[in-house]
Formats: structure tokens, sequence, C-alpha cells
């Protein structure tokens, strides 16, 4: 979890939010999740934004970056949120490369973090073992992750 030092450092932590349409009651998981830590933390949303697909996520953060960055709540961190489930083609080995290539890309490119939340799964079961399942909750995890990112991007 998050100790008390790193919580002194998340006052007013703000995070900006990059999800897509397709697989929407597994993505609505995920941005509940993301927003009660987020709550939990008096951490701000600084927008929700939607993308067609897992495709599109990196180009969506990016673009909500560079049109938030000069404002007052300025995001301190994205979450990208997708879910890419395996189908009979390799066009899900294309979409979950291209979103994990861009969302890297993107870490290193960006004065703040980008958080990969795009579950990779093989059936819709294995999402929901991972949103409050076996596996824990991949939505508050991402937001966690932004938190302490957020932290380490404030500590000087």
């Amino acid at each position: 979890m998050l100790d008390t030092q790193t919580l002194s450092a998340l006052a007013n932590a703000r995070v900006a939010i990059v999800y897509t349409e397709w697989n929407d009651s597994i993505i609505n998981a995920q941005l509940e999740g993301c927003e009660r830590i987020l709550a939990q933390f008096d951490a701000k949303v600084a927008g929700k934004y939607a993308v067609p697909g897992a495709f599109e996520l990196p180009f969506g953060c990016r673009r909500i970056w560079e049109r938030l960055r000069e404002l007052d709540g300025a995001p301190e961190a994205i979450i990208a949120f997708g879910a890419v489930i395996r189908g009979g083609t390799p066009h899900f080995d294309y979409v979950c490369q291209a979103a994990t290539e861009g969302i890297l890309q993107l870490n290193l490119t960006l004065p703040i973090p980008t958080i990969f939340g795009v579950l990779t799964l093989d059936s819709e079961a294995q999402a929901w073992e991972r949103l409050g399942g076996p596996h824990g909750h991949k939505g508050e995890e991402a937001a966690l992750t932004a938190l302490k990112m957020i932290a380490f991007n404030r500590h000087k």
C-alpha cells in the first residue's frame, strides 16, 4: 500500500483516465475500482476520455497531455484502460503489442507517467478474475500505481 511519507506527498494528486469503448462492462469495472481508490486518497480525476479501442490508447493519452498540460489542474499521471480478448486471429497479438509499445513510448517521452491498465485476456471470465476475483482488482491497482508514481515524480 502507500506509506505515511508517500501519502503526505499526494495532496491533490491529479489523474486523467483514457479508456476504450470496447468491452464496456469490463472497462466500467476498471473505472469504478480506479475512482474508488482515487477518492479514498482525495485525488482528483482531471478528466475521463474515451477512444475507440486499445490501439488508439497511446494517441489518446498523448493528445490529452498536449491538450491539458498548460492548464491549472493538468494531470500528473494518465491511466490507460482497455480490455483485449483473444479471438481466432492474430489481431489480438498486434493490438496488444501496439498498445504496450505505445504506452512504453509515452513513459519514455512524457514528463508524467502513463499507467498500463490494459487487460490482455483469453476470455471474459479472466477479466472478472482480475476485477475483484482471485487476482485482485486491476482498476484499483492502476490507481495505486498512478498515485505512487505521482509521489515519485513530486519527490525532489
